[in-house]
């Protein structure tokens, strides 16, 4: 007879935790629905700004770009997704540079965490909101961002401005 309370004292508390379960369905059930109609909807999708989907190596319209390739990107990548080639070349000057051979890319193995993106300092790598990604083949994510024929752009010339000695006022 000892067993009896404890089998009812069981059955209700197992009733409990299903009436529970099914409060929490019925209510989320009933709920305005906030699923997106992708792909039907893709002109009018809102991707976030800070959204992070593809490292991109912007190109101006001379098809020049800002990376002085330092590697301080491909240092600071946890993964090393990113690895960039180059080659000390002479400028007009006759000066030694490093010049960017090129840039590679796994968009398959990065973490989208953006510590090349924070760490660059000539802010010549940015992430684009894009995110469809799709591909059959891994190799397809391996990309080259520099473009063929690309070059370092120019630094704009600036001409100091003459500065007063402050007691001559």
């Amino acid at each position: 007879m000892k067993s009896t309370p404890n089998y009812i004292h069981g059955f209700l508390s197992g009733l409990e935790s299903l009436l529970t379960g099914m409060r929490t369905t019925l209510r989320i059930f009933f709920r305005k629905k906030v699923t997106e109609k992708y792909p039907e909807n893709r002109a009018t999708l809102k991707i976030a700004e800070r959204f992070r989907g593809e490292l991109v190596l912007p190109h101006n319209e001379r098809n020049e770009h800002q990376c002085i390739a330092c590697g301080i990107c491909e240092m600071n990548c946890p993964n090393a997704t990113i690895r960039i080639v180059s080659e000390v070349q002479p400028d007009e000057t006759g000066k030694n540079r490093k010049v960017l051979t090129a840039w590679h890319y796994d968009l398959g193995s990065c973490i989208f965490c953006q510590l090349c993106v924070q760490t660059c300092p000539q802010n010549a790598i940015r992430f684009l909101p894009t995110f469809e990604h799709a591909v059959f083949t891994r190799e397809k994510l391996f990309r080259r961002l520099d473009r063929k024929g690309s070059r370092l752009a120019a630094k704009p010339q600036t001409t100091p401005t003459p500065q007063t000695p402050a007691g001559n006022q």
